[in-house]
Formats: C-alpha cells, sequence, structure tokens
C-alpha cells in the first residue's frame, strides 16, 4: 500500500494574513458563507491553516485562514505557528491583509507588511472593524504602511465587500489566465493515469475524523498521513484548537480513495472544561464526529482506553459512525505482545456494543505501522454500508429462532415473521414481531450478534429495529 497526494487541479488561493485578532477568521467565515472556523475575542484562537471554498459574487476561489503573524523565535509555538502563515503566502496567488482600524497601524503591522512585500505577491489591504466613526483614523493610519490602498471593512457585518470584489477581481483573473498559458488544454492532461488513479470517480470523499484526548498525537498522525507538516505540533497539549478538514487521496489493493481527514481538537473530561474557548473546541471535535463516516479514536499507548476514551467511542457509536481504534506511541511499548493483548481483551470486555473493533498499533512520531491505518479503515467502511439481501436474512432468523426460540410472557409466545435491512450507514434492520416492547434486552443482543456472524459484519453498529406486524389479528 502507498499514500498519494492526487487530486483535482486547485482553485486559485487568496491567503487571508494578519496579527492576532484583527479578524481574519470572522473574514473567513464571512467568505466560505459557514461558521467554519472559531472566532473569540481571545487573540491568538487560529493555529492552524484553514481553507474553504468561497465565493464572492461570481468569483471562486479557496480562502486559506492563517494563524495571527507573531515575532518569535521558530522554535516556540508563535514561530511554529508563523510557520504555518508562511506557508500559506508561497502557496497563495494572493494575500488578503488584514489589520483593526479601531486600533491603527502597529509595529507589528509594520513588520508583516514589509515581509508581504518582499514576498512578490499582489497585497489587499483591509481595515477591518472600520464600522463607526472611531475608525476613521485607523483606516488613514493604513495608507502608512505603502502597499497599496486600504478597504474599510467590516467582516462582522459584510460592510466593504464590494470593495473586496472589486480588489480580488482582477487578482483571480490574472491567476487563471497564467494557469491557463501553463495548461492550454488541461483535457487532455487527463490520460490514463488520472483515470486509474480514481480521481474521476463520482464517489464523495470519505470523511474520516481523527479524535482523542489532549496530546495522543491527532495532528502527528496527520501530518504521518499527509506526508507534509500541514498540522501545527509540539510537545504542548492542547495545540489545535478547531477541527481542520483536508481533501487527500489514498491508494489502495484494489482502487483510489478520495479522503477527507479531520483533525480534531483534543476532548477532556466534561468537568475539567471550564474556559469558553475550550467548550468551543470540544464542540467542533464533536461536529467533526457527527459529520464523519468512520472515526479513528487515538489513544496513548502507555494510558489506552482510560474512561474519558470510552466515552469518545460510545459516542461515536451511538451517532452509529464506523469506529477504528489507533494506538499511537507504540514504539515506547517495550513489551508489545503482552501490552495487545490487554488492549484487544479490554476493548472486547469494554465496548461490547462494537465486537472485534479494528485496532492498529503504531507510530506517528516514527511512521512505523502508520501504513495499517487506512486499509483498516477502508475496510470498516465497507462493512459500514453492508447491504444483505432479505431472503437470506428471513432464512437466518427461521434458524435463529429455532435454535433458540424467544422467552414467552405472560405465558404467551413472542413471534418474529420476517425481516429485512431497511437501511445502511450503519446497518439497520426491521423485524416484524408480536408483543416487539415485551422483547428482553438480552434476546435483542443474541439477534444482533447472530446477524453480525452471519453476515460478517463487525466493528460497526448494527441496530435491529422490532415493530410489531402490520396484521392486526397477527396475535391470534
Amino acid at each position: 500500500m502507498t499514500m498519494t497526494q492526487g487530486a483535482p487541479a486547485p482553485q486559485i488561493k487568496i491567503a487571508v494574513v494578519g496579527r492576532p485578532n484583527v479578524g481574519k477568521s470572522t473574514l473567513f467565515n464571512r467568505l466560505v458563507g459557514k461558521r467554519l472556523a472559531l472566532v473569540d475575542d481571545t487573540p491568538g484562537v487560529t493555529r492552524d491553516r484553514r481553507e474553504g471554498d468561497a465565493r464572492l459574487g461570481e468569483l471562486a476561489f479557496t480562502v486559506i485562514d492563517t494563524p495571527g503573524l507573531e515575532e518569535a523565535p521558530e522554535a516556540a509555538l508563535e514561530g511554529r505557528m508563523r510557520q504555518q502563515t508562511d506557508k500559506a503566502v508561497a502557496e497563495a496567488a494572493a494575500c488578503i491583509f488584514v489589520v483593526d482600524a479601531r486600533v491603527g497601524v502597529t509595529p507589528l503591522d509594520q513588520t508583516f507588511a514589509n515581509i508581504l512585500r518582499v514576498s512578490g505577491k499582489p497585497v489587499i489591504l483591509l481595515a477591518n472593524k472600520a464600522e463607526g466613526a472611531a475608525a476613521e483614523a485607523g483606516v488613514i493610519d493604513a495608507w502608512s504602511l505603502g502597499i497599496g490602498d486600504p478597504i474599510p471593512f467590516s467582516a462582522e457585518h459584510g460592510q466593504g465587500m464590494s470593495d473586496l470584489y472589486s480588489a480580488l477581481a482582477p487578482i483571480i483573473d490574472a491567476a487563471a489566465s497564467a494557469a491557463a498559458a501553463d495548461d492550454p488544454d488541461p483535457d487532455e492532461n487527463v490520460g490514463a493515469d488520472d483515470e486509474e488513479e480514481g480521481w474521476n470517480d463520482p464517489l464523495k470523499p470519505l470523511r474520516v475524523a481523527i479524535v482523542g484526548r489532549p496530546n495522543a498525537g491527532k495532528s502527528t498522525l496527520v501530518n504521518r498521513l499527509l506526508g507534509e507538516d500541514r498540522m501545527l505540533t509540539g510537545p504542548e497539549a492542547g495545540i489545535t484548537r478547531d477541527s481542520v478538514s483536508i481533501e487527500w487521496g489514498w491508494r489502495g489493493e484494489d482502487r483510489d480513495w478520495p479522503i477527507k481527514l479531520f483533525d480534531t481538537a483534543g476532548i477532556r473530561k466534561k468537568a475539567r472544561v471550564q474556559a469558553k474557548l475550550e467548550k468551543l473546541s470540544v464542540a467542533d471535535s464533536l461536529r467533526a464526529i457527527r459529520f464523519a463516516e468512520v472515526v479513528v479514536l487515538l489513544l496513548d499507548a502507555q494510558t489506552p482506553l482510560e474512561k474519558q476514551d470510552l466515552q469518545i467511542a460510545d459516542l461515536v457509536l451511538r451517532e452509529g459512525r464506523g469506529l477504528v481504534i489507533a494506538i499511537n506511541k507504540w514504539d515506547m511499548i517495550d513489551d508489545k505482545n503482552e501490552a495487545s493483548r490487554a488492549i484487544r481483551e479490554k476493548a472486547s470486555r469494554l465496548l461490547p456494543q462494537a465486537p472485534r473493533v479494528p485496532i492498529v498499533f503504531f507510530s506517528a512520531q516514527t511512521g512505523r505501522g502508520v501504513d495499517k491505518l487506512m486499509p483498516a479503515v477502508t475496510r470498516l467502511y465497507i462493512d459500514w454500508n453492508a447491504r444483505v439481501k432479505t431472503p437470506d436474512l428471513n432464512t437466518w432468523l427461521k434458524s435463529a429462532v429455532e435454535r433458540h426460540p424467544p422467552p414467552a410472557v405472560s405465558g404467551q409466545r413472542i413471534k418474529l415473521r420476517y425481516i429485512t435491512q431497511i437501511k445502511t450507514r450503519p446497518p439497520t434492520f426491521m423485524a416484524k414481531c408480536t408483543r416487539a416492547e415485551d422483547v428482553p434486552a438480552s434476546y435483542r443482543r443474541y439477534l444482533v450478534n447472530g446477524i453480525r456472524e452471519a453476515f460478517d459484519i463487525w466493528g460497526v453498529p448494527v441496530r435491529l429495529i422490532l415493530d410489531k406486524p402490520d396484521n392486526p389479528y397477527a396475535d391470534d
């Protein structure tokens, strides 16, 4: 198995840059038309660069939200955040430089205006928070940066969007013309190799969320899968604050898989989450679980399957998502055979609602064993979409009831008459059953486990609905 970065040609990218707390993420949300990025009055909320599909009139482009520009040593967290911004600027066709009109131009604004000037990229200067007379002086002060006419703007209220459109239109047109000149007939370049890679497959990207407690190594794993330092990492716990989605392509044995990876903030025990910003981060992670199709629960090999891990796993399964347990930092375990046996036994005992849940052991730091993760994810995804033919189900049901009849209730038998699958994602079955409300939970489990065993559906939630027969004389 190999991992590739194949993808369709990206749209023109526009990076939103500026010092912390000037309104970059608010502008990003305004351009993409969704509240994708966390917004808070706390400076430095954004730590990873985030991309989104933006529209402004008929202009379509990719907008990149970036961490706040700060002067700091490269090894410090702020310095590593600055490297994320530098990469965004290098990728972009142009930059939107945001300053705070209420505060006016600061020395940090001057420093980074010089950096953008040296980059040679076209720069659009936005004087944000310009609503009201108090900001007029700051808008005038922005002229001193010497990188063009400042646009009075309010990302919060949408003021100045027409002026931003007028500034962006010629830049995007020029970038599109340059791309067309480099590739005069892009259709001719879509040859057999591209078709073999599966990117013309109409299948939507498989949405995979990577979740877990803080400092489990989620961002390190994402970087290892992508083969680049896409996410900010470091020894500090809780670096990632909001869920970031990344389009990616993984090459399997028999086909290529378009993937949308979600890197999420660490989820601590609810009682420990007090700060407003962390509450927003956790809510964003929980939302990523609900939107995902397969969830990778990343655990620290030295402290696996603690109470918080089990609560996250239970949430994933109650939401009906496929669950893969990934044990990270496996290189730090001495007796791997004993540790593996103990983890599998614990998972089997504490997660009975997902028997034989896939468990993958690896080290995201060294990369050893990471190649086993995506095969487990895609196999589970196939099971999550499993569909069983109705005749096969009813043949199984007859055998299961003969082998172990349902218990009588008040001296009257419970009759199971018919079963069919009513949906997938996850596999959901409905059985017609007299006195459905009286069927014991233990017998429901017997039926669900029988479906798993008979049709090889393991590791994903399997739902069984018992419904009364349509015939009003069924009890006779």
